[in-house]
C-alpha cells in the first residue's frame, strides 16, 4: 500500500502549491482576510508533512496506510501524536478565536476529496478548545469517534456543506465537566453587537466642536437652469398656470422702474399676444427712465420676497413670495414683428415650468427638454388619474405614503393638487394615522432628506446649519425633538416624520407655500432602547441629555433661528409635556412661536365643543367635564376650554371647577399624596375630602358628567360601562340631552374607543368626535336605515390657519386671543348643510374654506392685541371695506397649484 502513500503526498504537494499560488495572485488590502488565507496555506502545508510521515512509518514498519478517514479495528483513528502533529494543532487552535476561521474552513473543502480528513483534526482541536478533561460522548475527539459516523461523514455531501456553515458554539455540545456551559453566549453576542453600535464611547461628551464651511452654497436660479436641472428640481418641474401664477423673471431684464410713464395706446404681450397695458405699480421709484426711453413694454408677473420698491437697476435675486407686481421690462423696437419674437421667446424664458408631461413646445425648446421627457401634452386631470392610480394600487398605507413622498420629491405642484383635491382620501396618509407608522420605521425607510437633523453634538454650528437649507427665508418652522411622538413614544430622530407631515398639511390646507416652510428635528439622544439596540437607526447612538442640557440647545436654537431667519415662525410639535410646557412658556412673548399639541389641540377641541354644547340640549352652567389624560394635550384642552367659559361670564376659579382630571393613578387632587407635575398643579381638586378615586368609573359615578374628553394615547380604555355610565349621568338631567364622548388620541389603534362603539353604547344619542377618521356607520332596523356621521377634531382645521394668520399678519407673536379667536373662528366655519347632518366640524374636503376663515380671524386678533406689524394704512383700509378686501388679500397670497 505504500503506493497509495506516495500518491498522497504528491497530490497534498500539488495542492498546496495550487494554494500558494492563488493566495499570492490575490491583491488583498484587508489584514484579517489575508491572515486567514496565509493560515490556510498553513494548515495545507501540515497536511502534506502530516502525509510524508505517515507514509515514513508506513515503509518502514510495513504496516499498511489506512489512507485519510480510515479506522483501525479498535475504532480509534490511526493517528499518533508527533511533531508534525502537535505543530498541526497549534496552528489550528489559535484560529478558533478567529471570527475569519469559516473562511479557512471553506478554502480547505474546495479541495480535493482526500483533505476531507481534515475535519477529525479539527474535532480534537475543538475538544482541546473546550478545555474538557474527561472522555465524554458528550465532545466529539478523535478516540471517541464510532465508525458509523466516521462513514456517514464520508459518504455524505451534505455532510461538508453542513460542516462549513457550523459556528464554534453550535459543533460542540456542552456537558456539566464544561465551564463554558453556564455561559449565555447569545447575549454575550448581543452585547458586543451593541458595543460596536456605541460609537461615542469613551469620549468627553461635554465639548462640542463648530463647523467652519469655507465656501457658500451656489444654487442655480430657475432661469438658468436646463434638461435635467429643471427636471430633478421639484419646485421647477411643475404645472403651473400663468394666469394663476406669476413666473420668476431674470435679473438682467429688470431695470430701475419708472414713475408710470405709459399711455393706452401703449401695447404688452401677455400669454403671447399683444394687449394693451394694465399697469399695477407697487411702491415708488426714481424716474430716471422718462417716457420717451420706452416703447414696447412687455407685462409679466413676479414674485418678491418683500412688496418693497426696486430702486436699482440689478436685483442678485428673487425668490417666490406671496406679494405678486407686474414687472415692466423695456424692449427697443426697431421692428413690430422682431420685438413680438423677442418677447415671445422672452416670456417663454420667463415662464414658469411646467410639470414634466405639461411643459409647452415652447418651454421645451427653451428648456432643453427635447427629448428628456415623453412626447406628450398632458393636463391636470390625466395627470391626477395616473397618480391616484398609482396610490390605489398599493397595498399598504406605507406603501402608499412612499409613494406620495416619492411623487413629492419629483412634483411638487401635482403632490398638492392631488392632496387638495383629494384631502378626504390623502390626509390620512400624508398624516395621521400613518405617519405613526412611518415615524416607527423612518431610520429603515429612509431614502433622500426632507429637513434639518440637528444633533446636539453641532450647538455650535446652529446657524451654519439653519444657512444651508436650500430655501430662503422660510416663513413657518416645526420643530420636534422626537420625545413624545403621537402615543408612540420617545421616538428621537425618528420622529421628524411629523415635522414633514405637519407642513404637508400647512400647505395643502392653507396654501403656505412648500418652499416656505422648514422641517427640523433637533437631536439630543433617545431613551427608546429599541432604537439605541438598531444598527440602522439615523440619530445619536446615546440616551438623551439632561432636560438642563436640552434647554440650553433649545435656548440656543432659538437664538439662531431668530437671527437667521428673523420673520419665521415656529410652531413646537412632540415635545415631552414638561418640556412643552417648559417651552411655550419660556419663548412665547419673546418669540414667534405656538405650541400645537398644547395650544393647537386646544383650540380644535374648542371649537367643536362649542358645537357640541349647542347640540347636547345641556345647558352651559349644568356642563361639567371629565379629562381622561392629563398630559400636555390634555391639560392645553382644558385650559382653553376654560378661557371658553370665562369670556361668557363665569369667574376663573368656576369655570376651572367644571373641569376632572383623571390620570394612570386616578383623579387629580392636591392631595393623593404623589409629586404632581407642574402642569398639572393648575386642575388639582381640592374638595374631595380626602376621598381619592382611583378608576375612571369610579370619577363618572362621583361627578356625574355631560362630556367625557379622552387624552390617554390607550386605546380601549373607554369600555362600555364607562360610556354607559356616561349617558347614564346625562339622561338623569331630562330628556333631550346628548352626551358629549371626544376620544382624542391618535393614532387610530391607540383611540379610546371606536365610533361605532360610541353609537351603539349610547343608543345613536352620542356627539362624538376623534382624533383620527372613522367611518360613518349605519343602523338598519326592518327598512328603516339611520346613517351617522364622525367627527373628526383633528388640528389641521386650525394650525394651518394659526399659522398662515401669523405670517400675514407679520405678529411678533402668537397670543392667547389668537389662539382662542381660530377655534371660535372654525365653530362657525360650518355651513348649512353639515349643520343639518349634526357635524361639530366642516368636512375634511372643506379644510381651505375653513382655514382661510381662521386665517381671517387670526390677522384681526392679531391687529387688536397690537402684535401686527402690517402698515397701519393697510389696516385701515380692511376696517373700511371689511372681510372681502381681507379675504382677498389672504387668496392672493396663497399657493395654489396649477398643472
Amino acid at each position: 500500500m505504500g503506493w497509495r502513500a506516495s500518491k498522497w503526498t504528491l497530490l497534498a504537494s500539488r495542492a498546496a502549491g495550487a494554494h500558494k499560488v492563488f493566495i499570492n495572485r490575490l491583491a488583498l488590502t484587508n489584514e484579517r482576510v489575508g491572515r486567514t488565507l496565509q493560515l490556510s496555506l498553513l494548515l495545507t502545508k501540515a497536511l502534506v508533512a502530516r502525509t510524508a510521515t505517515s507514509a515514513s512509518a508506513t515503509s518502514k514498519k510495513g504496516t499498511s496506510f489506512a489512507g485519510p478517514g480510515r479506522r483501525n479495528p479498535n475504532n480509534t483513528a490511526s493517528v499518533k501524536p508527533t511533531p508534525v502533529r502537535t505543530l498541526l494543532l497549534h496552528l489550528v487552535q489559535p484560529c478558533l478565536e478567529l471570527r475569519p476561521w469559516i473562511y479557512t474552513l471553506v478554502l480547505l473543502v474546495r479541495l480535493p476529496p482526500f483533505f476531507f480528513s481534515f475535519p477529525t483534526l479539527l474535532t480534537h482541536a475543538m475538544a482541546s478548545y473546550a478545555h474538557s478533561t474527561t472522555s465524554s460522548s458528550d465532545i466529539s475527539t478523535p478516540r471517541s469517534i464510532s465508525p458509523s459516523s466516521v462513514a456517514s461523514a464520508r459518504s455524505s455531501p451534505s455532510s461538508i456543506s453542513s460542516f462549513k456553515r457550523m459556528s464554534i458554539s453550535s459543533t460542540r455540545k456542552l456537558s456539566a465537566a464544561n465551564p463554558m456551559s453556564s455561559v449565555d453566549i447569545t447575549a454575550i453576542e448581543a452585547a458586543m453587537r451593541m458595543a460596536n453600535l456605541d460609537t461615542l464611547r469613551g469620549y468627553s461628551q461635554k465639548t462640542y466642536g463648530q463647523v467652519h464651511q469655507y465656501t457658500t452654497t451656489e444654487y442655480i436660479s430657475e432661469s438658468q437652469a436646463l434638461g435635467y436641472q429643471v427636471l430633478n428640481e421639484a419646485m421647477w418641474n411643475k404645472g403651473e398656470s400663468a394666469s394663476s401664477f406669476p413666473a420668476r423673471v431674470p435679473s438682467t431684464y429688470l431695470p430701475t422702474l419708472p414713475s408710470c410713464p405709459f399711455a393706452p395706446s401703449h401695447l404688452c404681450l401677455y400669454k403671447g399676444t399683444l394687449l394693451r397695458p394694465i399697469v399695477w405699480m407697487i411702491g415708488t421709484s426714481p424716474s430716471s427712465i422718462h417716457q420717451t426711453d420706452w416703447h414696447l413694454t412687455a407685462f409679466l408677473s413676479v414674485r418678491c420676497s418683500r412688496p418693497a420698491p426696486f430702486t436699482c437697476t440689478r436685483i442678485p435675486s428673487i425668490p417666490y413670495c406671496h406679494c405678486a407686481f407686474l414687472c415692466l421690462i423695456p424692449v427697443t423696437m426697431s421692428s413690430s414683428s422682431r420685438a413680438l419674437s423677442r418677447l415671445r421667446a422672452l416670456a417663454a424664458n420667463c415662464s414658469p415650468p411646467a410639470e414634466g408631461l405639461s411643459f409647452t413646445p415652447e418651454q421645451r425648446v427653451a428648456k432643453n427638454l427635447t427629448g428628456l421627457i415623453p412626447h406628450a401634452l398632458e393636463g391636470t386631470d390625466r395627470q391626477c388619474e395616473r397618480a391616484l392610480k398609482m396610490i390605489r394600487t398599493r397595498q399598504t398605507s406605507i406603501d402608499k405614503y412612499l409613494y406620495l413622498s416619492n411623487l413629492k420629491s419629483q412634483n411638487v405642484d401635482l403632490f398638492y393638487r392631488l392632496l387638495i383635491d383629494h384631502s378626504k382620501e390623502l390626509m390620512p396618509i400624508v398624516y395621521t394615522p400613518t405617519i405613526g407608522d412611518v415615524c416607527l420605521q423612518y431610520s429603515t425607510l429612509y431614502t433622500r432628506p426632507e429637513a434639518l437633523y440637528i444633533s446636539i453634538k453641532q450647538r455650535k454650528s446652529l446657524k451654519t446649519i439653519l444657512r444651508n437649507w436650500p430655501y430662503p427665508n422660510p416663513e413657518i418652522c416645526v420643530v420636534t425633538d422626537g420625545s413624545r411622538i403621537l402615543g408612540l413614544g420617545d421616538l428621537g430622530i425618528n420622529g421628524v416624520g411629523i415635522p414633514i407631515g405637519k407642513l404637508a398639511l400647512y400647505t395643502a390646507a392653507a396654501g403656505i407655500h412648500p418652499d416656505k416652510t422648514l422641517p427640523i428635528v433637533l437631536d439630543c439622544g433617545t431613551a427608546n432602547e429599541t432604537n439605541l439596540k438598531d444598527p440602522l437607526y439615523l440619530g445619536l447612538r446615546a440616551k438623551r441629555v439632561p432636560v438642563a442640557e436640552q434647554q440650553e440647545f433649545m435656548d440656543e436654537f432659538m437664538q439662531a433661528a431668530a437671527e437667521v431667519y428673523p420673520e419665521m415662525v415656529v410652531q413646537f410639535e412632540d415635545f415631552e409635556s414638561e418640556k412643552a410646557f417648559n417651552y411655550l412658556d419660556r419663548y412665547r412673548n419673546s418669540h414667534k412661536c405656538f405650541n400645537d399639541d398644547i395650544q393647537g389641540t386646544g383650540a380644535v377641541v374648542l371649537g367643536g365643543y362649542i358645537g357640541a354644547v349647542n347640540l347636547s340640549g345641556v345647558p352651559l352652567e349644568e356642563q361639567r367635564l371629565v379629562f381622561m389624560g392629563a398630559g400636555s394635550a390634555g391639560v392645553g384642552v382644558a385650559k382653553q376650554l376654560v378661557e371658553y367659559y370665562t369670556k361668557r361670564g363665569l369667574s376663573e376659579q368656576a369655570a376651572k371647577d367644571k373641569f376632572w382630571l383623571v390620570d394612570t393613578k386616578g383623579l387629580v387632587t392636591k392631595d393623593r399624596g404623589d409629586k404632581l407635575a407642574e402642569h398639572k398643579k393648575y386642575f388639582a381638586r381640592t374638595d374631595n375630602n380626602g376621598h381619592q378615586f382611583r378608576t375612571l368609573e369610579e370619577v363618572i359615578e362621583y361627578v356625574k358628567p355631560t362630556a367625557l374628553v379622552g387624552l390617554t394615547a390607550t386605546h380601549g380604555v373607554f369600555t362600555e360601562s364607562v360610556v354607559r355610565a356616561l349617558k347614564a349621568s346625562v339622561d338623569a338631567g331630562g330628556l333631550g340631552r346628548r352626551p358629549i364622548l371626544f376620544p382624542l388620541s391618535n393614532p387610530l389603534t391607540k383611540a379610546e374607543c371606536t365610533f361605532e362603539q360610541a353609537v351603539t353604547w349610547t343608543d345613536g344619542t352620542v356627539i362624538f368626535a376623534s382624533g383620527s377618521p372613522f367611518s360613518q356607520y349605519t343602523v338598519k332596523t326592518g327598512d328603516h336605515a339611520v346613517t351617522y356621521h364622525p367627527n373628526q377634531g383633528n388640528n389641521v382645521y386650525v394650525f394651518p390657519g394659526i399659522g398662515l394668520g401669523a405670517i400675514l399678519a407679520k405678529a411678533s407673536r402668537v397670543t392667547d386671543n389668537m389662539i382662542y379667536t381660530s377655534a371660535a373662528a372654525l365653530a362657525g366655519s360650518l355651513n348649512a348643510e353639515e349643520i343639518h347632518k349634526g357635524l361639530i366640524y366642516p368636512r375634511i374636503e372643506r379644510v381651505r374654506d375653513a382655514s382661510l376663515i381662521v386665517a381671517r380671524e387670526v390677522m384681526k386678533a392679531a391687529r387688536l392685541d397690537g402684535v401686527s406689524q402690517l402698515p397701519e394704512e393697510q389696516w385701515i383700509e380692511w376696517e373700511e371695506w371689511g372681510d372681502p378686501a381681507l379675504d382677498k388679500y389672504i387668496k392672493s397670497r396663497i399657493y395654489d397649484p396649477q398643472l
